[in-house]
């Protein structure tokens, strides 16, 4: 085994400040040793109903703005700040990506030519989103599971084959809850995917929203090739992601301890191995039982 692709997802974690999008790259590059980042991108009045974007936000305490809309717009980062903090991942030689909500989001980061693009579950029943990415943007397509039917998950598989896209087509095992109690991860549904989909698409990946990395680790031994988890500078800032997210050290430990899973993920080539030898001339000293012969 390789070890996964970590994405490090700072999503709107960045509180709405170029300064602190830059500040998270270079600390998910340089300290924590992450594969991506990942932003968002969203055209909020495309998006949002109208009743929607006017109403307040649900969650008053976390919100940066009057209204629901507001509050995303404050968050929203226009397509050359995108293109800014791409240049900022290439200095710091960390890979740089996107999800997209909609099509014009899906148009304007397309033009950036990233690796990859993510559709996010919430929007991974749009077929005019997914057909644009499919036409139009030449990179992998990341495409998170939480909140979709069986029926859903096979007609999206079925519209990449039908384009001829499913060579570029990851798949996320994913719970849309945040965060996850550990009941509702299922991890099994790694499995489920690898065996439903492995020799059909790219890759198998799992998007994390619950505590800690241990369930992170399980999923790399199942066979995950990605991992994303939503990425913090402090879980007590003010935004409704956060209390999902890994700090820096936590990241860093994740990276780490895949790297070492994966090392470990071996079948043991003899009987006794190199690095046990001069034990067993210190230690084993008995005598080995005999096999008893046959009559």
């Amino acid at each position: 085994m390789t070890p996964p692709t970590v994405v490090a997802e700072i999503g709107c974690n960045h509180k709405g400040e170029i300064d602190i999008a830059k500040e998270m790259i270079k600390m998910a590059a340089v300290f924590c040793k992450a594969d991506y980042v990942k932003f968002q991108k969203r055209a909020n009045k495309e998006l949002l109903p109208a009743e929607q974007y006017n109403a307040p936000h649900p969650n008053p305490m976390h919100s940066y703005g009057d209204t629901y809309g507001a509050h995303r717009e404050y968050l929203e980062f226009t397509p050359e700040i995108h293109r800014e903090l791409q240049a900022v991942c290439a200095d710091f030689g960390i890979g740089y990506s996107t999800s997209v909500w909609e099509v014009t989001s899906a148009r304007e980061m397309a033009a950036l030519a990233p690796d990859h693009l993510k559709i996010p579950s919430a929007t991974n029943t749009n077929v005019e989103v997914l057909t644009y990415l499919c036409d139009h943007f030449g990179g992998e397509i990341h495409v998170s599971l939480g909140m979709t039917t069986r029926a859903e998950e096979e007609a999206l598989v079925h519209l990449f084959q039908e384009r001829g896209r499913a060579h570029d087509l990851v798949l996320y095992a994913c719970t849309s809850g945040y965060p996850v109690p550990f009941e509702d991860v299922h991890l099994y549904e790694v499995t489920r995917l690898r065996e439903t989909y492995g020799d059909a698409v790219r890759a198998i990946g799992f998007s994390g929203h619950h505590l800690g990395i241990a369930v992170d680790m399980a999923a790399v031994t199942l066979g995950a090739q990605w991992i994303e988890r939503h990425f913090t500078l402090d879980r007590t800032w003010k935004g409704t992601d956060h209390a999902a997210s890994l700090e820096p050290d936590g990241l860093r430990r994740l990276v780490r301890d895949a790297g070492a899973v994966t090392t470990a993920l071996t079948h043991q080539p003899a009987a006794i191995l190199e690095i046990e030898k001069p034990q067993r001339e210190k230690l084993k000293w008995t005598t080995p039982p005999t096999t008893a012969s046959t009559p």
